[in-house]
């Protein structure tokens, strides 16, 4: 058998391993989800009539306007919660000892890391069908988006919850425990508060707009806003995949030195 063989056959079995871990103890999972439902349903029906003037057309109060515009920014604050799991899972792993015996066991070395990833990723994309049928019960709708538009706002989250997986491995990894794992990985669900996901980066005020311009939640909204919705997209699109591609090697390199490292 191969490398490649084995490396694939070995990340399966990591996979598995996670998959199950993550049925058996589903609180935390269920948990993280509450969060950006409460926010949606609360910014919606609380305050949606209020946050909507100035977005819906006329500037009149437009609550399906807003339900339209918040829905982007709730998906991808979606995964930018669930990958908290994945560093607290990690930490887990890491304090536990099942990792100190993987060491010794005939097992490719990556495929721990590899496990936990593809494992985030599917979750991420789960939770965010979860929350995207909470969207269309309360009013979300998206009648102008194409197949091919839809094709790529799917591609647009599998890559931005592959980057922010393996930064959170990395979080996970450096965290001494489950706790600390999740305060280090609590910018992954602050972040998408101080970006263009409940009202827009102009109305802002002017020294904060390029902070929450270029951070890696705002592009991406504006890019997923862009596809389901119709509106202009520009160079979002470009800086999102920047972005990803740029956490996404920045994570994996840590998380692979790190990984390896001889413990202590």
């Amino acid at each position: 058998m191969s490398a490649l063989s084995l490396a694939v056959r070995d990340s399966s079995t990591m996979l598995r391993r996670n998959l199950l871990h993550a049925r058996r103890y589903p609180s935390l999972t269920l948990n993280l989800l509450l969060t950006p439902i409460m926010l949606l349903v609360l910014f919606v029906y609380l305050f949606g009539d209020v946050m909507s003037a100035g977005i819906g057309s006329g500037g009149g109060a437009d609550r399906s306007a807003y339900i339209a515009y918040i829905v982007p920014g709730i998906l991808l604050m979606t995964i930018g919660g669930t990958v908290v799991g994945t560093a607290v899972s990690v930490s887990n792993d890491m304090t536990e000892g099942i990792i100190a015996r993987f060491r010794t066991m005939a097992i490719h070395r990556g495929a721990v890391l590899v496990g936990h990833v593809v494992g985030s990723v599917l979750q991420c994309v789960l939770s965010v069908v979860l929350v995207g049928a909470v969207a269309v019960a309360i009013g979300f709708r998206s009648t102008d988006a194409t197949v091919l538009e839809w094709l790529a706002a799917f591609t647009l989250l599998v890559l931005f919850a592959t980057a922010l997986t393996w930064i959170a491995v990395g979080m996970g990894l450096i965290s001494p425990n489950a706790e600390a794992a999740s305060n280090n990985a609590l910018p992954m669900v602050l972040l998408p508060l101080f970006s263009s996901a409940f009202v827009p980066v102009d109305t802002m005020p002017g020294w904060f707009q390029p902070i929450a311009e270029y951070q890696p939640f705002t592009p991406a909204i504006e890019t997923l806003r862009g596809l389901l919705l119709g509106t202009e997209i520009g160079y979002n699109g470009w800086l999102t995949m920047a972005w990803c591609l740029a956490l996404t090697i920045l994570g994996y390199l840590w998380s692979t030195v790190k990984f390896n490292q001889d413990p202590k």
